[in-house]
């Protein structure tokens, strides 16, 4: 409940400032997989980034990892999240949280495996000025 209650205090700082929204690329992913930033504000050396990543069915995020930390909270559909030993890190259906930790030794994949869009909203806690993600080569997993 930590990560879910941290999660809501940044949300609610980064709503009360107002910031405007604006349009973002996707993570490197398949078809139709989009993101929008909802909030964004910059506090000493870090940039935190409200945003909301929808996965059309059958679709997935790329391999990628981050540079900062990312909490999120399922709000649509079940997230099928993968490590770069190809072993399920995680289930998530709607509702659910989950934290991903930053390093290239991070390496992970976001799948949507259901029939309806997977919705997730996502704050972003990143070095300022880097990418939501960076592109990573798949370790050899057979799925995609």
């Amino acid at each position: 409940m930590r990560t879910l209650s941290r999660l809501g205090a940044i949300s609610a700082v980064l709503v009360a400032l107002v910031l405007p929204a604006d349009a973002a690329h996707a993570t490197p992913g398949g078809p139709g997989v989009v993101g929008r930033v909802i909030a964004r504000t910059t506090i000493g050396d870090r940039d935190y980034v409200l945003r909301e990543v929808t996965i059309p069915p059958g679709q997935g995020t790329g391999w990628h990892y981050h540079d900062g930390t990312l909490y999120g909270r399922i709000e649509r559909g079940t997230l099928s999240h993968f490590d770069a030993t190809c072993a399920s890190s995680g289930v998530y259906p709607e509702g659910s949280t989950l934290q991903e930790p930053p390093g290239a030794d991070h390496v992970h994949i976001g799948l949507n495996r259901g029939t309806t869009d997977l919705v997730i909203q996502v704050l972003y806690v990143l070095p300022h000025g880097a990418p939501f993600s960076q592109d990573a080569p798949n370790p050899g997993c057979p799925f995609e």
